[in-house]
This record gives C-alpha cells, sequence and structure tokens, in this order.
C-alpha cells in the first residue's frame, strides 16, 4: 500500500489505476500490443514509405496546367523568369507605347522572331539586353544573361503571343 501511496503522489491517478490492475488484464495489454507490433512489422517497407514519399513529391512537383498551353513551352517558362516584371501580360510598365502586341512590335519596328531575338539580345532603349555578349555594357542587364537558344525561343514565345492576342498568359513564381 506504501508502494501505491508513493505512486500516486508522484505519477497521479492513472498510475494507482495501473497498479491495481490484475496481473490478467496486464498480460492482456501485453499480448494486445505484441500482436500490434507484429501487424506493423508484417507491413511491407514500401506500405510505409508510400504516403510520406507521395507528400514529397506532391510537394516538390510543380503545378501543371493543361488549360494554359503558353506556359507549357520551354519560351513560356523563360518568359515566365526573365520578362514578366516588366512585360506582364504582353504589356510594358516602363513605356506604353512599346508592348508586346502585334500592333505596337509592328509600329517599332520589329516584326520578325529575328528582330524579337536582336531587341532581347543586345536591348532597344529602356529594355536592356540579356545576351551573353550584349554590348555596350550599359545597355544590359545586370541580371543573369541568356544563352543564344533560350533567346531564340523567347522569340517564338513573343511572336507566337503577338500573333494571338496573348491569351492565356499569367505570373507565376517558381
Amino acid at each position: 500500500m506504501q508502494a501505491q501511496c508513493l505512486a500516486s503522489s508522484l505519477y497521479g491517478h492513472a498510475t494507482i489505476n495501473v497498479l491495481l490492475s490484475s496481473n490478467k488484464g496486464g498480460a492482456r495489454k501485453k499480448e494486445k500490443k505484441e500482436q500490434q507490433e507484429l501487424k506493423f512489422r508484417k507491413k511491407s517497407i514500401v506500405e510505409h514509405l508510400a504516403p510520406p514519399f507521395m507528400a514529397v513529391v506532391l510537394t516538390l512537383s510543380s503545378p501543371v496546367s493543361f488549360d494554359q498551353p503558353a506556359l507549357a513551352s520551354e519560351g513560356g517558362r523563360l518568359f515566365q523568369k526573365a520578362c514578366i516584371g516588366c512585360h506582364d501580360t504582353g504589356g510594358n510598365i516602363l513605356q506604353p507605347g512599346a508592348t508586346l502586341f502585334k500592333e505596337d512590335l509592328e509600329r517599332n519596328g520589329v516584326n520578325t522572331e529575328e528582330e524579337i531575338y536582336n531587341v532581347t539580345y543586345y536591348g532597344k532603349r529602356r529594355m536592356p539586353g540579356y545576351g551573353e555578349k550584349c554590348s555596350p555594357k550599359g545597355q544590359c542587364t545586370f541580371g543573369p544573361r541568356l544563352q543564344d537558344d533560350e533567346i531564340k525561343m523567347l522569340a517564338e514565345f513573343v511572336k507566337s503571343q503577338a500573333e494571338s492576342g496573348w491569351p492565356k498568359v499569367e505570373s507565376y513564381e517558381d
């Protein structure tokens, strides 16, 4: 009885219940626990790892949008990365008359993919150049430069979007 009172003062009422329970009840709990552990061991490693693995995959995977074909292309992804800051949805936040819409491109003498490529590579007026060998330095971006093939994909993307009126291009962060 003295041990029970000591346990009661140290651990509370739950301990008294355990101490007062018969050995038969304790044996049943122990047997049930062993059965649960056996069931746990019988599960394959795949069953144990599948839920956390899927959580990681879903968390790290990028969102896929099937109704936005413009974003599915590499040019669209590059546009989101390098151009969206000034040219969101084909506009121009710095020079309203120099948008990427077909009418403004034509009015500014930028009618072909090659001309779009040159403006993107070397820059023009307020637009900085993004090419690796862009010069003069003051006309070029201070940020990361783009490879020639990336600028070509961007030019194709911009031309295609301009011809179709910039449908469904939204800004997303990576």
